[in-house]
């Protein structure tokens, strides 16, 4: 594998979280006229466009031909039907995640988010060594403490935080807080649950994304009409969507794509192996990712809070 093409894959994990947690948190506290958007159908339409992208996916390795795409589709999913059911599990927690992380960037600035929501690195670790039986060693333990000790200076408080606070005064840090702590539970148990489920069988990653939209759509769809329904029934569906509502759906829509980049950025043997941050992240290579975005971010924040001055 060259390393162009690593550099690259790094370049574009990179830009995605960069720019969905930019532009999240930008759509979540822009003032504009009329309505917001809501963010439960955000999710939803995040979801089945990731079902059409999936099914799109299944339909080019099938060489482009409908008879096999429904052939495939036929005996892995609706053949499957318990197969299927076991990805209501992890469905659901996602779908929740994704509503919440929308309730986290609107109560969190987007640096003090991102690095809060690393925490899942450390829930990802705990719910492998009691799900999977997967043993750590000295230095992965260490560089969890690190990761916690991080986290616990980001929430420090500091001279510019009564700066902050009236900034987020339309919601409330503590709120966000507890959102992305969640969120990062949420995470660690749905990923975990989620290997061991692809462990246990043949499918492909696209199949299983597929029923994971079908269930988080299902489930999504639930929460708009609990939560939500008054208000679409007012404004509609879409209301409050605009270009940059619809940059974000995209944005939440690549971070399925995510798997290739990571995949080419795992070193192939006879180098040590460096597992997928999701699964076992401890790589020292996503510690400086997280590390270079954290500053980056902040620094995009103080430029947006000059703007705004």
């Amino acid at each position: 594998m060259s390393a162009n093409l690593k550099y690259l894959s790094l370049g574009i994990l990179v830009f995605q979280t960069t720019s969905l947690v930019l532009t999240m948190r930008y759509s979540r506290t822009l003032k504009e006229e009329g309505p917001r958007y809501l963010s439960s159908t955000a999710v939803v339409v995040a979801e089945l466009l990731k079902i059409t992208a999936c099914i799109l996916l299944v339909y080019k390795d099938s060489k482009c031909s409908l008879r096999a795409l429904n052939r495939i589709l036929h005996d892995e999913i609706l053949n499957k039907p318990m197969e299927t059911l076991k990805l209501a599990i992890p469905s659901g927690i996602y779908t929740l995640q994704n509503n919440l992380l929308y309730v986290a960037l609107s109560n969190l600035d987007a640096a003090t988010y991102q690095v809060t929501y690393q925490l899942k690195i450390l829930t990802t670790a705990l719910f492998s060594v009691s799900m999977l039986g997967k043993k750590l060693g000295v230095y992965q333990w260490l560089s969890l403490v690190i990761l916690m000790t991080g986290v616990a200076f980001v929430q420090w408080p500091s001279d510019s935080q009564e700066l902050d606070s009236k900034e987020l005064s339309a919601g409330s840090q503590f709120v966000g807080l507890m959102a992305v702590l969640t969120a990062c539970f949420s995470s660690g148990f749905a990923g975990v649950y989620f290997e061991k489920i692809l462990k246990e069988t043949k499918q492909s990653v696209w199949i299983r994304n597929i029923q994971l939209g079908f269930f988080g759509s299902i489930f999504g769809l639930m929460g708009v009409y609990v939560y939500d329904g008054e208000l679409v029934s007012k404004n509609g569906f879409f209301q409050g969507y605009n270009q940059l509502t619809w940059i974000v759906v995209v944005l939440q829509l690549t971070a399925t794509s995510n798997s290739w980049a990571q995949a080419i950025l795992l070193p192939q043997p006879p180098e040590p192996p460096c597992p997928d941050y999701r699964r076992e992240p401890l790589c020292p290579k996503y510690f400086i990712f997280s590390f270079i975005l954290y500053i980056f971010l902040k620094l995009c924040s103080n430029r947006l809070k000059n703007c705004k001055k």
